[in-house]
């Protein structure tokens, strides 16, 4: 039986700064002199650094929150919205352009003026709401220049706190009081507090996104009528343009698309000072943001019914080029629409005309006889030299309501067959391939010949340039 080998030791004790011997022969480096002399940190140097870390910690926390974060847990908070809370800003590039840009033209923008209003009524905010209420419960503030609703003091210090804090407001978290909002009764005065015509445009773009998501169709109609229109219409007015934040903005009202209907687009037509550029602005939302067909129907029918102003038909003509699958209630509301013009002394600016013929073009075969006979009548009183040709052109060439279409597919079927059975009969009576592909498009010219002569194809007459 071989003899066992004996185990190994080390004789010396492990030493904490020195090297293993059963892992390495190289000399180790000399410990270093905190390492050897102070081995545990001393009792009254530990309580120091704590005091120190609080204090710093403290400092930070108070420039965050603004002087407000030990506020703010004294009230439940609503949870942690992660894409909220990640909020990076808007970059410079992007601020550059908006993607709305487009040429206005002065003739155009003086013809819509003169549509505009005698006496325009006066578009409420959210400040002069409340004060309103204010001074209807309590006639003693009425020479205060912004009176405090009767809320307790300590909700008053907190959103004080928060408005502070999102005026100055470019990224990073929102404080939760804030997203405590939606979930209180009076939120209205709440929100007053917060001073929100002061806001910075990436705070208006947050708090849009906290609403939009909590609020329902009616209360987030009231912000964006109230809020948001007020302060998109201001910026344009000051800047001749409009914030990429606020841009973005009124693309995230559109979350709520009865809301944005009813808060953004009926107000500013309403209104009857709606500029052309404002109209360009806020369209091109419309044009780009996909909308429920039904939202727009309904939009469609109330626009077609209000009082006439110049940017009007704009908006008009961008939701019919959504090409939707209108009701015949709606159908007959723009036509109604376009005749009340029948008498109208003033001249009617292009986007009028080009909202008539994007309405010919997409709805001419679900238009009844009569209406087109009144279409007709109109474009006699209201001409202009491009585009009403083409309004007529379209007209003549189209269907009437509830008239069905040639079956095209049942004749492009027959005419295969025809061909088909063509080709074997050649093949049958030994013509060559050359022979048989000649025959083939005599007959193919012969049927698209026929098919222009009965008027199937609708083909404009494009007249000759003379020498």
């Amino acid at each position: 039986m071989a003899k066992r080998k004996e185990r190994i030791q080390n004789p010396e004790p492990f030493d904490p700064y020195g090297a293993d011997p059963a892992k390495t022969n190289k000399r180790s480096k000399a410990p270093k002199r905190h390492q050897q002399d102070e081995k545990f940190v001393a009792a009254n140097l530990s309580s120091k650094i704590m005091k120190e870390a609080l204090l710093q910690q403290k400092e930070e926390d108070e420039v965050e929150h603004d002087n407000a974060a030990t506020l703010f847990q004294e009230i439940p908070y609503a949870e942690d919205d992660g894409d909220i809370d990640a909020f990076a800003g808007f970059s410079e590039i992007q601020s550059q352009a908006a993607g709305y840009e487009e040429e206005i033209n002065e003739e155009d923008e003086r013809l819509v003026e003169a549509f505009f209003s005698k006496e325009p009524g006066q578009q409420k905010t959210l400040a002069d709401l409340i004060v309103q209420r204010i001074k209807e419960k309590d006639a003693s503030v009425a020479s205060e220049m912004r009176p405090v609703p009767k809320l307790d003091k300590s909700i008053i210090d907190i959103y004080k706190g928060v408005g502070t804090h999102l005026k100055r407001y470019t990224i990073g978290k929102i404080p939760k009081a804030f997203k405590h909002i939606p979930s209180m009764q009076h939120w209205e005065e709440v929100l007053y507090i917060t001073e929100p015509e002061n806001w910075s445009p990436n705070a208006l773009y947050q708090a849009t996104r906290i609403f939009a998501s909590n609020f329902g169709a009616k209360k987030a109609e009231r912000f964006y009528k109230l809020v948001l229109l007020p302060r998109v219409r201001e910026d344009i007015r000051k800047n001749k343009r409009l914030h990429f934040a606020l841009y973005q903005t009124l693309k995230k009202a559109l979350y709520k698309p009865a809301a944005f209907f009813k808060g953004i687009l009926f107000p500013l037509c309403e209104s009857c000072t709606c500029t052309l550029r404002e109209a360009v602005i806020v369209g091109s939302i419309i044009e780009k943001v996909s909308i429920p067909p039904l939202h727009s129907s309904v939009a469609l029918l109330k626009l077609s019914g209000m009082e006439y102003c110049g940017t009007t038909s704009y908006f008009i003509k961008l939701i019919l080029e959504k090409k939707y699958a209108l009701p015949y209630r709606v159908v007959d509301a723009v036509v109604a629409h376009f005749m009340r013009f029948l008498n109208e002394t003033r001249i009617m600016p292009v986007i009028w005309h080009q909202s008539f013929l994007a309405f010919v073009q997409r709805y001419k075969n679900e238009l009844q006889k009569d209406d087109k006979d009144r279409l007709r009548n109109l474009l006699e009183k209201q001409r202009h030299n491009f585009v009403t040709p083409e309004i007529s052109r379209e007209l003549d060439h189209s269907r009437h309501r509830g008239e069905k279409d040639e079956d095209l597919m049942s004749i492009d079927i027959l005419y295969i067959f025809h061909l088909l059975t063509l080709l074997i009969f050649l093949t049958i009576d030994g013509y060559d391939m050359v022979s048989i592909v000649y025959l083939m498009l005599y007959d193919l010219v012969f049927v698209i010949n026929k098919t222009i002569e009965e008027d199937r194809f609708d083909i404009p007459d494009v007249p000759m340039e003379e020498d």
